[in-house]
């Protein structure tokens, strides 16, 4: 069933209850997700993004209940990657006359994911389709998280289309919102913006400054996972500057890998420490926490204090994964610092170190590491590393 959005624009999207997993690997959904296409019917008819291909005759048959797909005359392209534009081939198949639009780096992505004779119509910022009572405005959003990204904006119902800026990876019979458990929604788009746009920081900010600036009246944000925004857009447009900011809150996670358990007791005794002074604390045992929650839950906090025993001269290898993701995230404002360990080298720590340093967190204490299983007396010291980083903590927000 298609849902409406606005006078005469349309939710003509598919629902993915199945899925689990996202980029790969890399990101769980454990709520599954959406593709969101969105038809605006007027004397012309402009279709915003598709869906990925497996889901191209949903997205059909909920166009069908609105017009022919025959008299599609604009496929607008906010980005090429194939969740939204593998759905592409399949319209044009009904539709050979219209015309595919898109920023000008789309046209090379698009040519390579979809490739084909297609029509393609370069826009970018300031320019406008008239579709007769209604009018597209484009707004150039690259690395916003793809250099070919853009907004579209319907200028009559201030209705913003961004594609996967505002998104979140949500499976739900509701297309809204204020529909939904707020907690749920905004859980999603935390886990969203940490996993994909976090690198990209600078740059959201830039982007809201410059749509403010342009005087843009935004009633409702319809991007292209998830659900719609609409009656308060301000509150996901307030979260993404937060966000952006790197503005976090007294909270400090522990994450570590351990082999027979040490690392795991210090881990325990680092989060009774921080959470003595006050200070709210999570443990995170790697591979059990899935690693793009345990980011997400860093997004809003100040601390991280990371883990692993030495295992071949080098840390463990989900801990290695896990700092991997971060120095691509390169999360803002934070402070960490790292223990583990050891049996006969001390290296884990060490190395530790050095990528919360190149993920651009700064390192405030001296590793922690103890040889063999920690005793009575390392446990103590490890309460008091933990007392000690939480005050760090106090002091940073």
């Amino acid at each position: 069933m298609q849902i409406r959005v606005a006078e005469e624009v349309y939710w003509v999207g598919a629902i993915d209850w199945n899925a689990r997993n996202f980029h790969g690997y890399t990101y769980a959904t454990p709520r599954g997700t959406t593709y969101n296409a969105y038809l605006v019917r007027d004397e012309k008819i402009a279709l915003v993004d598709t869906v990925a291909s497996q889901f191209a005759g949903e997205m059909l048959g909920r166009i069908r209940e609105l017009v022919d797909p025959e008299r599609i005359d604009y496929i607008i392209a906010n980005h090429g990657e194939i969740d939204h534009s593998g759905a592409i081939p399949e319209v044009m198949k009904l539709a050979p006359q219209a015309r595919l639009v898109c920023s000008r780096r789309g046209v090379e992505s698009l040519g390579r994911y979809i490739p084909g004779d297609w029509d393609f119509m370069v826009v970018g910022t300031g320019d406008e389709i008239s579709l007769g009572r209604k009018t597209l405005a484009f707004i150039e959003a690259p690395m916003l998280h793809w250099p070919d990204s853009m907004f579209t904006y319907i200028k009559e119902e201030a209705l913003l289309l961004p594609n996967d800026a505002f998104g979140q990876h949500l499976a739900t019979s509701q297309r809204f919102a204020d529909e939904v458990n707020e907690w749920v929604v905004f859980d999603e788009a935390a886990r969203y913006y940490a996993n994909i746009l976090w690198p990209f920081s600078p740059l959201v900010l830039k982007k809201i400054e410059e749509v403010q600036k342009m005087g843009i009246e935004i009633s409702t944000i319809a991007p292209s996972h998830g659900v719609i925004w609409r009656n308060n857009p301000g509150k996901i447009i307030g979260a993404y500057t937060r966000w952006a900011k790197g503005e976090a809150r007294q909270k400090v996670l522990v994450v570590y890998e351990t082999m027979w358990g040490s690392t795991e007791k210090i881990a325990r005794a680092l989060v009774e420490g921080v959470a003595s002074e006050g200070v709210e604390t999570g443990l995170y045992g790697l591979p059990m926490a899935d690693r793009s929650e345990v980011i997400k839950e860093l997004l809003e906090a100040k601390g991280i204090l990371v883990g692993s025993s030495t295992h071949n001269q080098r840390m463990l290898l989900n801990m290695a994964a896990f700092l991997e993701d971060l120095k691509g995230l390169k999360p803002t404002g934070k402070i960490g610092a790292a223990f583990g360990s050891y049996g006969w080298a001390a290296k884990a720590v060490q190395q530790m170190e050095e990528d919360l340093q190149e993920a651009g967190i700064d390192v405030v204490e001296a590793g922690l590491s103890f040889k063999f299983a920690p005793h009575n007396e390392e446990i103590k010291r490890a309460f008091e590393f933990g007392k000690a980083f939480a005050r760090r903590v106090k002091a940073a927000i």
